[in-house]
């Protein structure tokens, strides 16, 4: 099962420790978050405690009405289910009651200074993408016309050079060889390796430096993928797509992917082509599809 790690998420928000315990190795297997704030109501049916717990003013407010002994009773309940760590929000003191039952259950405590509202919103877009479906791809990932063009096909069929190409033309790059595709947001985020960040390979000549070799402007970070372009070798015997009637799809982590087969051989300008691909995409985006307008047109001229 994935998870994140407590230290990581603290490095992420900047969230200050007010107790820490060095021996607790806290593991995160949500990306929900929840405010306690029925918890320390005393209602403690159903309690999500695998989430990491966030109190913001309403909830500390709220737990400052309560009489001495209510609020010990409902720490002392609180801390002893194996929450990940509580989170004291917009700037409120952390009581030392609470301080005092987390170390009784070894709990991390942290307070921040950010409004309760947004640091919950910072803390699940970070732990959704952490914890998100992810698979490595072999291919090349390009911003074209800001569309994102996920480029496939067999060892040696030309991605890199047709994806070098793009980059002369003025698109982006955002992975070479080894794509990092992840379900986010209800689409495809495609990242880089580190190892292999704004480099490619190209035979005959070796690695290079993309970001170095055509400016910053010429690499992405990350990019959605929302085209998937499959290259592959011509084949006389196979009949190709010739007016764009074929609806081709690729399944990427449960999301199908529109899909376009380009066959190559000699003296087709295979990157112009990914282009037009790129543009047709967006184009019916847009509502404009050129088949359906040719199909109207051929149907018109067959009444008359």
């Amino acid at each position: 099962m994935q998870y994140v790690k407590l230290e990581d998420l603290v490095s992420y928000t900047g969230i200050e420790p007010v107790y820490y315990p060095e021996d607790v190795q806290s593991r995160i297997y949500t990306a929900d978050i929840i405010r306690p704030g029925l918890q320390m109501a005393g209602y403690f049916d159903w309690f999500s405690f695998e989430r990491v717990q966030i109190m913001g003013k309403a909830e500390m407010l709220y737990f400052k009405t309560l009489e001495e002994e209510v609020r010990k009773d409902r720490l002392d309940k609180f801390f002893s289910f194996p929450i990940p760590a509580l989170i004291v929000a917009n700037e409120m003191e952390v009581d030392d009651v609470i301080i005092y039952y987390a170390k009784k259950y070894k709990r991390p405590v942290f307070k921040s200074n950010e409004k309760t509202d947004k640091l919950v919103n910072i803390m699940i877009n970070f732990l959704e993408e952490e914890l998100a479906d992810e698979t490595t791809l072999h291919g090349v990932c390009l911003e074209v016309f800001g569309v994102g063009v996920l480029l496939k096909g067999k060892s040696s069929i030309g991605k890199s050079e047709t994806a070098l190409e793009l980059i002369n033309r003025g698109h982006r790059l955002v992975a070479d060889d080894a794509v990092i595709i992840k379900k986010v947001e209800g689409g495809l985020k495609a990242t880089c390796p580190e190892l292999t960040q704004h480099l490619m390979e190209i035979r005959g000549i070796g690695i290079l430096d993309i970001q170095h070799l055509f400016g910053v402007g010429s690499i992405r970070l990350e990019q959605f993928v929302e085209l998937v372009v499959e290259l592959e070798e011509w084949d006389e015997s196979k009949e190709y797509d010739r007016i764009g009637a074929d609806e081709d799809y690729t399944d990427i982590l449960g999301i199908k992917v529109p899909t376009v087969i380009i066959p190559v051989r000699p003296g087709r300008n295979t990157s112009a082509i990914v282009e037009i691909a790129a543009k047709n995409y967006r184009q019916k985006l847009l509502g404009y599809n050129p088949l359906e307008k040719y199909i109207k047109k051929f149907n018109n001229m067959r009444k008359q």
